[in-house]
């Protein structure tokens, strides 16, 4: 069994003051696969007291300078992709060729976005023709309490920790402490890399302790927080009396809009997407409305591909499904499937309980819904977990209405030949994002929410311009 208890503060691995041990459950088999330590008030004291020290140096530090040090993190994350990917498979149940092919590699894409975004940015710019001696300067927020997932684990902690570095900030990282061992391995990775000591930082712990200490702490100047709606809300009132800055990646409940004229994978494809990383994705498309001359067949299809797919263990070679993350976590998910079934869903495949052959590991059935209404249960909360809803819409007005009638706004999709109808879908859909017909969003594109899924970007400028703050000078000389 692993054993990691250590914090990494200060440029260097040291024992925790306030720690609690914590269980690592194996999803795949619910044994203890490795014991972390949870830290408290004097642990995350000394991060950012680090990282206060730390800060006057590193944001002096020359821009070309800074980008060097992120080169050689990325070259330290390389070396050790494979074992990045083998943590996480192992942390939060993502089938070990899954996690190879998506999981670990998101973390290197989204440093060298940050890498490549950073060393054409203008750190300092004229105001404009109407103001030539004005001078505008981009300058780092300060100390960053970052607090990330366990579903996306090094997708999250890349997307805050590479374009924060080129900015020049300093930071304290809270990983999840569901699946930490990715966040430790990630942290060796930095010392690695020569980042000096106290401009990253990592603290242990869970969102109650951890979390609300790091979320309301004087010497915090932003909170980058990725996770559930409901803890983005908590963490926001908890940084309102230090008036940090606040950025917020939450859940969504995407509207999969299929038309008549879609091409013949569009379904196929909503479901691949949908049951991807065992459906725990915040921009899953979990609700695929289908215009209703098409109904019954992308019903039949779905059900089919779900009733064909193979669920398995993390550790095993090929492309099924994992587990779900913990045992909360499968208990949330069949108390949601339970709830479809009781308000009059239509279950097609799936259901409740674990698929056949598995007695141990939170395993859940790929399961699909049909004649949803959007007022159901499964209709308007986000599940995380493989289970997809599919709705008939009449009419391009009818569909918009209905992917609109959520609290969420992370990303919709739409799958249309008609690129009329694609520009007008893409203007009206409230979202941060709409994906159409199966074209991922290009390299450094923004991500990010709307209403109950988030505030801000990240990723590309917009990502590296959540950690800078705008500074005019002016008389500036020529």
């Amino acid at each position: 069994m692993i054993e990691k208890h250590d914090f990494y503060i200060d440029g260097g691995w040291t024992a925790p003051l306030d720690g609690i041990p914590c269980d690592v459950i194996d999803p795949s088999t619910e044994d203890v696969c490795a014991r972390i330590s949870l830290g408290g008030a004097a642990d995350v004291d000394r991060a950012v007291a680090a990282a206060r020290a730390a800060l006057p140096g590193w944001r002096a530090t020359p821009p070309a300078e800074r980008l060097a040090a992120l080169e050689r993190l990325i070259a330290a994350y390389a070396a050790r992709q494979d074992e990045m990917a083998e943590a996480i498979s192992l942390e939060m149940g993502a089938p070990i060729d899954m996690s190879r092919a998506q999981q670990a590699p998101s973390g290197l894409d989204n440093l060298q976005d940050a890498l490549d975004v950073a060393r054409g940015y203008a750190w300092e710019r004229p105001l404009g023709p109407q103001a030539p001696g004005t001078r505008i300067l981009m300058e780092p927020i300060g100390v960053v309490g970052m607090i990330t997932p366990w579903n996306w684990p090094m997708n999250q902690i890349a997307l805050k920790v590479g374009p924060a570095l080129a900015a020049g900030c300093t930071m304290v990282l809270k990983p999840s402490e569901v699946a930490p061992l990715s966040g430790l391995l990630f942290a060796e990775m930095v010392e690695a890399a020569g980042i000096p000591p106290g401009v990253f930082n990592l603290v242990n712990g869970d969102g109650a302790g951890v979390g609300t200490l790091m979320s309301g702490h004087p010497g915090i100047d932003m909170i980058s927080f990725t996770g559930s709606t409901r803890a983005g809300i908590l963490i926001s009132k908890n940084a309102a009396d230090t008036l940090k800055h606040v950025h917020l990646e939450l859940g969504g409940k995407g509207a999969n809009l299929i038309f008549a004229d879609a091409d013949d994978k569009a379904v196929k494809r909503g479901v691949l997407h949908c049951f991807n990383n065992t459906g725990q994705s915040c921009n899953a498309p979990t609700r695929m409305f289908v215009e209703r001359s098409r109904y019954g067949q992308a019903v039949e299809e779905a059900t089919a591909l779900a009733q064909k797919m193979q669920v398995g263990p993390a550790s095993a070679a090929g492309r099924h499904m994992g587990p779900v993350v913990s045992e909360v976590q499968y208990g949330r998910v069949q108390a949601l499937i339970e709830k479809g079934i009781a308000e009059g869903a239509r279950l097609t495949a799936g259901g409740p309980g674990r698929p056949d052959g598995f007695n141990r590991g939170f395993f859940v059935r790929p399961t699909i819904f049909a004649d949803v209404t959007n007022d159901m249960t499964i209709a308007q909360e986000e599940i995380f977990g493989p289970v997809l809803s599919i709705l008939p819409f009449e009419g391009e007005e009818d569909a918009v209405a209905m992917a609109n009638d959520t609290r969420y706004g992370l990303t919709n999709y739409v799958q249309s030949q008609d690129p009329e109808r694609r520009k007008r879908l893409a203007r009206v859909l409230n979202s941060g994002m709409v994906e159409m017909n199966g074209v991922s969003m290009g390299p450094a594109s923004p991500f990010g929410g709307v209403k109950h899924s988030g505030i801000g970007r990240e990723g590309g400028v917009w990502g590296m311009e959540a950690f800078l703050q705008v500074k005019a000078a002016s008389d500036w000389p020529g």
